[in-house]
């Protein structure tokens, strides 16, 4: 916890909340995603790990699960969590790079992409890349799945995406709403 909150007060533009997400927002996150029939899911902004963990333990052995941290700090903690762990790619490198890093693992799309990365208080420069990219990596049929503390890029994200549902996560330090789009 205060190492997340360290790294919210020396890069409070990339890193976007003071405290790592809660077990309730992890379970929303990922309750779009078929385990069963993943073959690879994609992770932008694992931060601590919450999701990776959650996402770790319930995907198949033969599910790529690449995993992207651009902080220094937080791949650290990662690599020493899950650096081994079966189907799990972890890479320190820049989410707007997911298309590149998809083909160095075999993959044209990826089934689901959840991401933790703070579109508002994101350049909209570097959220543009980054959708663009995630447009591209989920293909006709995946699934983007990201969390936000406002609705403030709705409609920036409706540029990209078709939104199919928004649920609002109370238990969690601030409450959050999950977007889940095609």
């Amino acid at each position: 916890m205060w190492q997340f909150l360290r790294e919210y007060i020396s890069a409070p533009n990339t890193i976007g909340a003071i405290a790592p997400s809660s077990r309730h927002l992890a379970a929303a996150m990922t309750a779009s995603i078929d385990f069963e029939k993943a073959r690879c899911i994609v992770e932008y902004g694992a931060g601590t790990g919450v999701f990776t963990r959650e996402v770790a333990a319930r995907k198949r052995r033969d599910t790529t699960y690449i995993v992207i941290e651009q902080n220094d700090c937080f791949y650290e903690m990662l690599r020493k969590q899950f650096q081994g762990m079966p189907g799990v790619v972890l890479i320190h490198g820049d989410a707007g790079n997911v298309c590149s890093f998809l083909r160095e693992q075999g993959f044209k799309h990826a089934d689901y992409i959840i991401s933790g990365l703070p579109f508002t208080s994101l350049p909209r420069q570097v959220s543009h890349r980054i959708l663009s990219q995630t447009q591209e990596a989920i293909g006709a049929e995946g699934v983007f799945t990201t969390f936000q503390y406002t609705l403030l890029r709705k409609a920036f994200l409706e540029n990209y995406f078709h939104i199919r549902r928004i649920v609002r996560v109370w238990q969690n330090l601030p409450p959050a709403y999950v977007l889940h789009m095609k």
